[in-house]
């Protein structure tokens, strides 16, 4: 059977995806320069450059479109997560390179990094979103005999906890130099590993 042909989008939705994209990009980048609270659907269309009335065409209120931003957000963080973990066999490797990743984008990726830590919903975005992830990494690790993990559920939320708190921190300017890779030793510290793996690992090039 022929594979059916890709589809083609048509003029009107290439136009409607730009300008969705355009909302998305506009709303992330107030969000994360003043907070959700404090920015009003007309200044999303105002730095969007479109109508108000616009808006209802694509999102049917405020807090959809929070949710959507975040959730394509940390869609291109699995990804790139993906990328960087597809060829690592130490289950501890895996976990550092997720801490790591995050971490570094208060400086590769500020917007995100504000998105991330600022919002109350990105909190709970994070939770689901990377909760899989996090139980399968760790998950392997105990199996692996790589962890010694009483509680998974547990272990996650309190290293998501530290990561955003590290993350705010570097923001901040109350951390700097390597504290993607000092926040990655401790985690893996909290999950079994010992002092010396912990630390070999934690400072093992990210890209190879």
């Amino acid at each position: 059977m022929a594979n059916p042909e890709p589809h083609v989008p048509s003029r009107r939705e290439r136009r409607r995806n730009e300008t969705r994209a355009r909302l998305l990009e506009a709303a992330r980048r107030l969000f994360a320069e003043q907070g959700v609270e404090r920015t009003a659907i007309a200044q999303i269309t105002d730095a969007a450059d479109l109508g108000f009335g616009a808006f209802y065409n694509y999102f049917p209120s405020k807090d959809a479109l929070v949710e959507t931003a975040l959730s394509e957000s940390l869609d291109a963080v699995h990804a790139a997560l993906d990328r960087l973990t597809a060829e690592l066999d130490d289950p501890a490797e895996v976990v550092v390179v997720a801490h790591r990743y995050l971490v570094m984008q208060v400086t590769t990726d500020p917007e995100l990094a504000m998105l991330l830590i600022r919002l109350d919903a990105s909190h709970r975005a994070m939770v689901r979103c990377l909760r899989e992830r996090a139980r399968r990494d760790v998950e392997r690790g105990i199996a692996a005999g790589r962890f010694d993990v009483a509680d998974p559920d547990t272990a996650f939320f309190a290293t998501t906890g530290a990561l955003v708190l590290v993350m705010r921190a570097v923001l901040d300017g109350e951390l700097s130099g390597q504290a993607d890779q000092a926040h990655a030793e401790t985690v893996l510290r909290v999950l079994g590993v010992l002092p010396g793996d912990a630390a070999e690992v934690a400072r093992r090039p990210l890209v190879r």
